[in-house]
C-alpha cells in the first residue's frame, strides 16, 4: 500500500548528506562540544537572520520560553496571557516560573490568539503576552503590541512553528521584545535531536539568559544565580548551521505545496488554511473537516499519515483544569480542537503524493 508520512526527515536528510556528514565529522574531530565557535556562528547568523542584535542557542524551545520568562523577570504571582490553543510547552513555562498562564481564544481563521480578546483579560498582575505563531502564521503583531505598550508588557514571541515566517516585512521573533525559537527535528528548521534558541535586541535580557542556560554563572565555577542547564551541542549547531542556508529555499517548497493543496481541496466541504495577506510557511497544513476522527481513521487505511495539532486545548487539560475554564469561555479554541487535521506536508513532498491525500479526503467526504 502507497504509505504517505506525514513528514520524511530521511528525504531532506539525502538532499544535504554530504554537507551534514561533513561538519559533524569536523566537529567530533575537533574534540570540542558543547558552546565552542558552532554554537557562536549559529548565535550570530541567526540574529543576521532574524534582524536583531542577540541570539543565544539553549536546550530545546521549550526552555528558550522559559529563559525568555526569567529574563523578563517574571515570577511567582505573576501572570502572562496566551492561547489554549497550542502545544503545552507554552504553557508549561509559564509555569516553571511560578507564574499563571491566563488564555485568551483564537481566531477561528488563523487559529493564533485574538488581539481584540487579549485587553479584556489585563489585570493589575499581568506581566507579559505570548503570542503563538501557530501552525507558522503570523499573529497579529500590531494589535497585540500596542495592548502591550498600554499595560506596560512585556511580548515573548513563541516562535516554534514559524522559523522564517514574515509579519509586514519584519521577520517573527524579532519584532516583540524576544523571541523564542524550537529546533525539534520536526521543525522547518529542525536539528537532529533537540536545541532551541533565543532572540532579542535587548542587551540585558541576553546577558541574563547567557548566564542561566550555563547554571547561573558568567565565569566558570563562579555562579550568580541558581540557573540551569539548557546548552545547545556544537554538532546540533553545526546541522543546524548547513540547515540555515537552505531554510528560505525549502519554505518557499512548502508554501508550493500548500497551494497544490488548496488547488485540489478548494471545492470541498473543508476549511482551509487562511493567510489573510500574512506570511505564512506552513509549519503544518492544517484543515477544518467535519468527522474528523473518522477521516483520520480513513486515510490510515489507505497508507496515509495524519495528525492532530492540537486534539485538546491547553485549559482543558489535566495540569490546567484548576484554572477553571470551560467551552463557553473558549468556543473557537474548542472548536479547532474538535475539528482540525494535519495532513503530509514537507518540503520535499510530491506532487502525485499530495494528489493521492486530496483524492482520498474527497473520497472520504463523498461516502
Amino acid at each position: 500500500m502507497q504509505q504517505i508520512p506525514l513528514v520524511d526527515l530521511k528525504r531532506q536528510y539525502l538532499t544535504i548528506r554530504d554537507e551534514i556528514d561533513l561538519v559533524i565529522k569536523k566537529v567530533i574531530e575537533s574534540g570540542y562540544f558543547i558552546l565552542g565557535n558552532e554554537v557562536s556562528s549559529l548565535e550570530r547568523e541567526v540574529a543576521e537572520y532574524i534582524g536583531v542584535k542577540h541570539a543565544i542557542g539553549v536546550a530545546s524551545g521549550t526552555d528558550a520560553l522559559h529563559l525568555a520568562l526569567l529574563a523578563c523577570g517574571i515570577g511567582e504571582g505573576d501572570e502572562v496571557i496566551t492561547t489554549p490553543f497550542t502545544f503545552i510547552a507554552t504553557a508549561e513555562a509559564i509555569s516553571y516560573c511560578g507564574a499563571k498562564p491566563i488564555f485568551v481564544d483564537i481566531d477561528i481563521n488563523s487559529y493564533n490568539i485574538d488581539p481584540a480578546k487579549i485587553e479584556g483579560k489585563v489585570t493589575k498582575k499581568t506581566k507579559a503576552i505570548i503570542p503563538v505563531h501557530m501552525y507558522g502564521c503570523a499573529a497579529e503583531m500590531d494589535e497585540i503590541l500596542e495592548i502591550a505598550r498600554r499595560y506596560n508588557l512585556k511580548v515573548i514571541e513563541d516562535c516554534a512553528q514559524a522559523f522564517g515566517t514574515e509579519y509586514k516585512s519584519e521577520k517573527i521573533g524579532g519584532i516583540g521584545d524576544i523571541g523564542a525559537f524550537s529546533f525539534f527535528p520536526s521543525k522547518n528548521l529542525g536539528a537532529y535531536g533537540d536545541g532551541g534558541i533565543v532572540v532579542t535586541d535587548d542587551e540585558y535580557i541576553a546577558n541574563k539568559i547567557k548566564i542561566l542556560r550555563v547554571h547561573g554563572s558568567k565565569q566558570r565555577y563562579i555562579h550568580q544565580v541558581i540557573g540551569y542547564n539548557s546548552r545547545l551541542d556544537e554538532i546540533q549547531a553545526a546541522i543546524l548551521r548547513v540547515k540555515l542556508k537552505k531554510i528560505d529555499k525549502w519554505n518557499e517548497m512548502r508554501r508550493k505545496n500548500s497551494s497544490i493543496y488548496n488547488n485540489l481541496l478548494n471545492k470541498l466541504p473543508v476549511q482551509l488554511p487562511k493567510e489573510a495577506g500574512k506570511s505564512h510557511v506552513y509549519h503544518v497544513y492544517t484543515i477544518r473537516i467535519k468527522n474528523r476522527d473518522e477521516c483520520i481513521k480513513f486515510l490510515f487505511g489507505n497508507g496515509i499519515s495524519t495528525a492532530v495539532h492540537y486534539p485538546v486545548p491547553i485549559s482543558a487539560q489535566e495540569p490546567y483544569k484548576y484554572l477553571g475554564y470551560s467551552e463557553s469561555d473558549l468556543p473557537n479554541s474548542y472548536k479547532a480542537a474538535s475539528e482540525v487535521i494535519s495532513l503530509p506536508m514537507f518540503p520535499e513532498l510530491e506532487r502525485k503524493e499530495i494528489e493521492i491525500v486530496c483524492d482520498k479526503v474527497k473520497e472520504f467526504i463523498n461516502k
